[in-house]
């Protein structure tokens, strides 16, 4: 069992699809399939159920965190040894499901620290905590609850989500509307497993409704374009309704105390975070997320 090997089947446990993960490695599929077999031969038993749809089985997924624990140490490691070496701070390597905030003080924190690479991951919530527990990545920022198991956090910002409308629109003009009032209404959505879309489906379903989607868009900011556009209504959170100012929306307030977001900083739990990555944990933690003293 040597690091190419795990490498290999952590791409395939990823993509659960033995062509797309040979295409992604730069291998041959045969070669990529006596690897995987190899390595099933070694552990004694078979990783992924081959019935139809390639798939992880349950010993796939036990083994599937212990190789991702034992390449994250390494790679942590070669890290420490390059900082120890006098090779500056080095990389920090950031998740999140949206970026569209972290302009500024990303911004801050690189004119602070110039010699600091920093690499950004767009992962859904759930991947960011998998793969911070594997140690893929250093921090990671969500807007929405997950298992914390592992994991500390911080909360950088607690902030209401409303409702975005076109001018013209007929809500336009109102200070506060209900969910009632808005359930025929089209909405522009992020897709499914986004923090936006369940924040959605759970303000309808609470109500015993489910909300009419005419368009989802992997893009936050497309989502504001479409709106602005007359296309649909959408919710947008209060910083982003601060931030995207030059398109002409109107932001009304949501009648409803649950409609709002937490953005949450999270790091592993019981790991030496490296030299960059403390520095943009303090940094990102210490931002004014309210807007106060940019204001």
């Amino acid at each position: 069992m040597d690091l190419n090997t795990l490498a290999q089947f952590l791409a395939v446990a990823r993509l659960e699809h033995l062509s797309r993960a040979a295409e992604e490695l730069r291998v041959a599929q045969p070669s990529l399939s006596r690897s995987i077999a190899r390595l099933e031969a070694e552990l004694g038993t078979p990783l992924f159920e081959r019935g139809g749809r390639l798939r992880l089985n349950a010993a796939g997924h036990l083994f599937r965190g212990y190789a991702e624990r034992s390449l994250g140490e390494l790679a942590a490691g070669r890290r420490a040894v390059a900082q120890a070496a006098g090779q500056g701070f080095g990389t920090v390597r950031l998740a999140s499901e949206t970026f569209l905030a972290f302009s500024g003080p990303l911004a801050a924190f690189k004119a602070a620290h110039p010699d600091v690479e920093i690499e950004l991951h767009q992962l859904s919530a759930e991947e960011a905590a998998r793969r911070l527990r594997a140690q893929d990545v250093d921090l990671a920022v969500v807007s929405q609850p997950i298992t914390a198991e592992g994991l500390e956090t911080v909360l950088l910002l607690d902030e209401a989500v409303g409702l975005a409308v076109a001018p013209g629109h007929p809500l336009t003009g109102r200070t506060t509307v209900g969910i009632d009032e808005i359930a025929d209404q089209p909405f522009i959505a992020a897709r499914p497993g986004h923090w936006q879309r369940r924040l959605l489906e759970r303000l309808f379903a609470t109500r015993g409704l489910e909300p009419r989607i005419v368009c989802e868009c992997d893009e936050a900011g497309a989502i504001a374009e479409l709106i602005s556009a007359g296309l649909g209504i959408g919710l947008v959170p209060d910083v982003a309704r601060r931030t995207a100012t030059r398109l002409p929306l109107t932001w009304i307030a949501v009648d409803a105390p649950d409609c709002r977001r937490a953005l949450t900083l999270l790091w592993a739990t019981g790991r030496r975070l490296p030299t960059a990555a403390r520095l943009l944990r303090d940094a990102v933690t210490a931002w004014d997320w309210t807007g106060t003293e940019q204001a």
